[in-house]
């Protein structure tokens, strides 16, 4: 009798003590209170986990990507003004202080641009790829010899390209011992008078050519090695100053030579790996979950550092070429700015234009996530609640009847367990 006494006794107390556990708000604090349960509930758990993990990987590159758009729109706002301003000074009404105003517009516009390819975010540099702790962008003091570039226009491409690929969108300007300018094909090693890059092509186009022919060629030099002769930021080397080839002009040996610009540079110390911020379940999609563009994204690539230059990717090539456009305005070439001057800001506008246009495509995939994400954290918590939380009402009857029981237990076991063992022992 004693023993199913304290039996029963001790099973009215561990309820109690049990009902009296989930007063904390939650029915689950062991496996074996709810075998079911318990097991949603650490499903559920595991996913509240993710989801959190998910938000905060979301609010990061929010805040990233935010940045760097505010850094790109000044950017482009800066490409805008040179854009411009290389109009403006292709007005031969201009005069030799004019184009001198207007040059010191233009470096102050590359200069501001370059600050803000410096942007930070927590110490982190947002245009650096994944060595975000080094200042990535660096504008030289003083000047150095660049390669002069002819930037094709769109029927120049169409028309010096053999196919729809358009592999050819610059070529090399050269300098001929005759005195006059001729453009020189890397890829083809074709050659080129300027009359024929101006308006020649033209009159073939009128006459029903559609693509360029040997015959249109002045002279072949054999394919040229950019990255032998010139840096990738265009700067020319040693052995770039000496090159020379000879070719046959209406029967005169005419001696060819690299046209150069002296001009400021920018170098680029960052490198063009991408940091990913996943945030959502699935297979990962480096293109989706990228928050950060690289200076080659930002800034494109020119003849000097393109795949077919056999140079690594310098990450400030638009920026070159716009101190390309600044030190021919200083020198008031009028000429090469009212043709290739133009063509080259433009390009080199779509391009950091273009790598604004993606981020912000980006951002707001990251943005759409985060609503989702916020969504779904708010039902995870109620499924967690639904499975774990106490039902305080009836908590309450349930405490109140098994402390009832508890006392009463104890009120009949004190009459009870005495006469007991009374008997028992006589």
């Amino acid at each position: 009798m004693t023993n199913n006494y304290l039996n029963q006794l001790n099973r009215a107390y561990e309820q109690q003590t049990k009902l009296m556990e989930q007063s904390d708000g939650s029915k689950l604090h062991r496996a074996s209170d709810d075998a079911v349960a318990y097991s949603k509930y650490l499903k559920y758990q595991n996913s509240k986990t993710e989801n959190t993990q998910y938000q905060s990987n979301v609010k990061t590159a929010i805040s990233w990507m935010k940045n760097s758009d505010s850094s790109l729109v000044d950017i482009t706002d800066c490409f805008s003004t040179v854009v411009a301003k290389t109009n403006a000074a292709a007005n031969t009404t201009n005069n030799e202080s004019d184009m001198t105003a207007i040059a010191k517009e233009m470096l102050s516009m590359v200069q501001q641009s370059v600050s803000d390819a410096n942007a930070q975010v927590n110490g982190r540099y947002l245009f650096a790829g994944q060595s975000d702790l080094v200042q990535p962008y660096t504008m030289s003091t003083d000047t150095v010899n660049r390669g002069l570039t002819k930037t094709l226009d769109d029927t120049q491409q169409n028309f010096f390209n053999s196919d729809s690929t358009k592999t050819v969108s610059q070529m090399l300007t050269l300098t001929g011992s005759d005195g006059n300018v001729y453009y020189a094909n890397t890829r083809t090693g074709k050659v080129y008078t300027e009359k024929f890059m101006t308006s020649g092509y033209k009159d073939k186009i009128a006459a029903g050519q559609t693509k360029v022919t040997d015959a249109d060629a002045v002279g072949d030099i054999g394919t040229v090695s950019v990255s032998d002769n010139f840096k990738n930021t265009g700067e020319i080397t040693t052995a770039g100053s000496s090159w020379s080839k000879d070719i046959t002009v209406d029967s005169a040996t005419v001696s060819l030579s690299f046209k150069t610009v002296s001009q400021q540079i920018v170098s680029y110390s960052g490198d063009d790996k991408y940091i990913s911020m996943v945030k959502q379940n699935g297979a990962q999609d480096q293109t989706a979950d990228t928050v950060n563009v690289t200076g080659q994204d930002v800034f494109g690539s020119d003849i000097f550092d393109d795949a077919n230059s056999g140079n690594s990717n310098s990450g400030a090539a638009a920026l070159n070429d716009m101190l390309t456009i600044q030190a021919q305005t200083a020198g008031a070439q009028y000429s090469w700015l009212s043709t290739d001057g133009i063509t080259l800001a433009n390009n080199s506008y779509n391009t950091v234009n273009t790598a604004e246009t993606k981020l912000a495509t980006r951002q707001q995939a990251y943005t759409d996530v985060q609503t989702m994400l916020t969504s779904q954290g708010t039902a995870i918590t109620g499924d967690i609640s639904s499975v774990a939380d106490t039902d305080v009402a009836a908590l309450a009857v349930q405490l109140m009847t098994a402390e009832t029981i508890y006392n009463m237990s104890l009120s009949v076991g004190s009459k009870v367990l005495p006469k007991s063992l009374v008997d028992y022992l006589s």
